[in-house]
Formats: structure tokens, C-alpha cells, sequence
């Protein structure tokens, strides 16, 4: 691209980092749940005009002069967002995650309300009510488990909405590897007049091919990311029914944010109409499969699984029995050439910083192609590292290993 050559000339020093991390992203294997890889269409995006422009507002209603084409753009990315997931209405603009459910509760909530969600440790996320985020600190969550065995029983979540009766139920998670009952939680709701609302921030892909439930239909509002298993840029949207629409995007602009990121919402346009085709279906199909052949393989060598398998892109390893902490495993497969993420485990024992689990997930692997028989190799490889954990010289010929696997899925090929 011509900018990125610009960039050679104009600054070498940032042009070579960025260098080394494309580098880095072809010769190593990513499984961390929440990364992926855009297309070479979302970046050229991303680094468009759309990056110079202010467009506070929404189309045909903005604050600034000039935005007779930006307001096409964000036009096409909703009506594209609205086809996927056949929803009344969506929100483009929201900057991240975060924000986008920033706004959910700033337009159906008061400060202090009552809200009902999953504990981080158990696979929520921290804006589903962790006390040192603004959720915990803004309004009043009461938290939901998951069981022993890994699931969430929706009849201890009843009881708990029963007694505590809060002003909105929050369902979709974060490390959570099983099917979301939607029309269950949607009857508790019913029966003590809650919100609904279910961030699907890791899983939307999944559920936009239909691989996974939709909650469109049965929920209030949904929230989700565009970059994990929509494969888009780093965003987010919000979808909901027709009557909460002009509260939703009052909330957005102006309760939560100023002027929107035009080339990303250009970028999301480009994401929406990709995750519309017969080969998104089957690349969202293959991450699932190969999300429950690497869990398999695992469990085959010993390792315990939470909920003792996945219905969709991730899992949870619960490491105790390995006498290894997730801080520890992911450190040393960073040094093999894969990245993973640590993770809490439900009531975990350990501090969050060196928690007792990992988190893996399949989406970036299987964008690059990778299906059973190399989820096979790199289950092998993993298990072989962390036995080796110690021996400099094995990690070595370890990565190695990594790096040659790699050379056959390069990324944009």
C-alpha cells in the first residue's frame, strides 16, 4: 500500500516495529479466544480517507459539514449488520466493547439499579459487573455461577432473579464455552419485568452463520465486538428492538461518545458483507470443529477441561493437576511461538494476575486454515512444552517446530 510505503521513508523506526509484528503474527500461532486476523479488504479500510473525517451525529442528522458519503457508509454497514442478524435495529458507532455496554446500561438503567450477571472467575466479563470496573462501581450487580461441572444452571439463576429482582438480566460471556439458553433466560426475565440483555461479543460470528442460537428475537438489547469471531476491526455495535432504538443511540452519542470512527465503521461494512457469504459459514462451521478436537485432544493427555468440552470457539484448561499456573504456561508458550491467554477458573484459589487456568481458542487458526490433523500437532507441541518447561535447548527445536508449521497457513496469502 502506498501509505505503508510513505511509512518506510517517513518513519523507519515505527515501519520496522510494525514490520517485526507482522513478522511475528506469520511465524507464530495465535489461540487466544479474542484475536483474530482481518481481511486484507478491513485493513485497507481502517487506512482509508474515512480516517480525516468528524461526523458527530448520525446519518442525515450530523454536526459537522461533509458528510454526505460517510453517512452512505455507516448506512450500508446497518443495513448489512441488520441482515446477519435480523435485527429492528443496530448501532454502528460504538468504539469498543466496553463502551458498547457502557451505553446498554447508561439507556435502560440509573445509577444504583439492580442488575443480575456472571462472576468474572466463573466466565463473565468485567463489565458485567466486576467491582474494579464501572459496572461493579455504577450499578448494583448481583452475580450468577456456574456449577461444578461447568454450567450455568438456570434454575439457581430463577431463584436468584426471584429474590433479588433486578432491573436487567446480563447474559454472553467472556470464557464460557457452552450453548447460552436465550429463551430461558428470557422467561425469568419475563416473569419479574427485566431487561434482557446479552453481550455476544466472542461468540457473534458464530451466531451470525448460525452456528450458534441467536438471542435477536428473544432479547432486549445485544452488545458484541467486531473483531474476534466476526473477524473485522476493532469495534463494536449494538442491536435492538425498534421501540429502545432512539434510546440506544442517545446513549451512544451523546451519553457515551463523541464523533465515531469513520474508517472503522467503513471497516465493519466491509466485515458485515464478508460474514455474509457460503465461505464465512464454513470457516465459522470449521472454528467450532476444531475448538472440540483440540479440547478432545487435550482431555486425551490428561488435562481437565471446564464443562468438560465446547460448543463454540474456546475453553478453559483448569491446570491444578499439572502443577503449573496459567501465568507460567503462558509465558513459556509464548517463548515456543503461541500465544494464549491465562484465565481464572471458577472459585479460583489463585490471584487473578497468576491465575489456574489458560483460555484457548480456535478462531485466528482457523482463519489461517488450520484444521484437525494440524489442531492435532499443535496440541502435541503444547503439551510437550510445558513438560519441558525447564529445558531451553528442547523449547528451542519446540519453536522451531512452530515456526515451520506456520511457513505452510501464512496469513494473507
Amino acid at each position: 500500500m502506498k501509505s505503508i510505503n510513505n511509512l518506510a521513508s517517513s518513519d523507519k523506526e515505527l515501519y520496522k516495529l510494525i514490520q517485526e509484528e507482522t513478522k511475528r503474527q506469520e511465524n507464530e500461532i495465535e489461540l487466544i479466544a479474542s484475536e483474530n486476523y482481518a481481511s486484507k479488504s478491513v485493513l485497507q479500510a481502517l487506512g482509508s480517507s474515512f480516517n480525516n473525517k468528524y461526523s458527530e451525529g448520525y446519518p442525515g442528522k450530523r454536526y459537522y459539514g461533509g458528510n454526505i458519503i460517510v453517512d452512505k457508509v455507516e448506512n450500508l454497514a446497518i443495513r448489512r449488520l441488520k441482515k446477519i442478524f435480523k435485527a429492528e435495529h443496530a448501532n454502528v458507532q460504538p468504539l469498543s466493547g466496553s463502551p458498547a455496554n457502557l451505553a446498554v446500561y447508561m439507556a435502560f438503567l440509573n445509577p444504583g439499579d439492580k442488575v443480575l450477571g456472571l462472576k468474572l472467575d466463573h466466565g463473565g466479563h468485567l463489565s458485567h459487573g466486576n467491582k474494579i470496573n464501572f459496572s461493579g462501581r455504577l450499578y448494583n450487580f448481583v452475580q450468577y455461577e456456574v456449577e461444578d461441572n461447568g454450567y450455568i444452571n438456570m434454575k439457581k439463576v430463577r431463584a436468584i432473579a426471584l429474590k433479588e429482582k433486578p432491573k436487567m438480566i446480563v447474559a454472553g460471556y467472556s470464557a464460557y464455552s457452552r450453548e447460552i439458553n436465550w429463551k430461558e433466560f428470557k422467561k425469568i426475565a419475563d416473569e419479574i419485568g427485566a431487561y434482557t440483555f446479552a453481550d455476544i461479543s466472542h461468540t457473534a460470528g458464530l451466531i451470525a452463520t448460525g452456528i450458534l442460537n441467536n438471542p435477536v428475537p428473544y432479547f432486549d438489547v445485544i452488545s458484541s465486538t467486531t473483531h474476534k469471531t466476526l473477524r473485522g476491526p476493532r469495534g463494536a455495535f449494538i442491536l435492538c428492538k425498534e421501540k429502545y432504538a432512539k434510546q440506544i443511540d442517545r446513549a451512544v452519542f451523546p451519553g457515551v461518545q463523541g464523533g465515531p470512527h469513520d474508517q472503522s465503521i467503513a471497516a465493519k461494512a466491509v466485515a458485515f458483507k464478508e460474514v455474509d457469504s457460503v465461505k464465512f459459514k464454513k470457516y465459522a462451521k470449521q472454528v467450532v470443529i476444531n475448538a472440540k478436537f483440540m479440547a478432545n485432544e487435550f482431555k486425551k493427555l490428561g488435562y481437565k477441561i471446564m464443562s468438560n468440552g465446547t460448543d463454540n470457539h474456546l475453553f478453559v484448561i483448569d491446570l491444578r493437576n499439572k502443577n503449573i499456573s496459567g501465568l507460567e504456561a503462558e509465558q513459556i508458550l509464548e517463548k515456543i511461538g503461541i500465544s494464549i491467554s491465562r484465565s481464572t477458573i471458577p472459585n479460583d484459589p489463585a490471584p487473578p494476575f497468576k491465575p489456574s487456568g489458560i483460555r484457548i481458542g480456535t478462531p485466528a487458526i482457523t482463519t489461517r486454515g488450520f484444521k484437525e490433523r494440524e489442531i492435532k500437532k499443535v496440541v502435541e507441541l503444547m503439551d510437550l512444552s510445558l513438560y519441558n518447561k525447564d529445558n531451553d535447548k528442547k523449547l528451542k527445536e519446540i519453536k522451531n517446530k512452530v515456526k515451520i508449521l506456520c511457513k505452510k497457513f501464512p496469513i494473507y496469502k
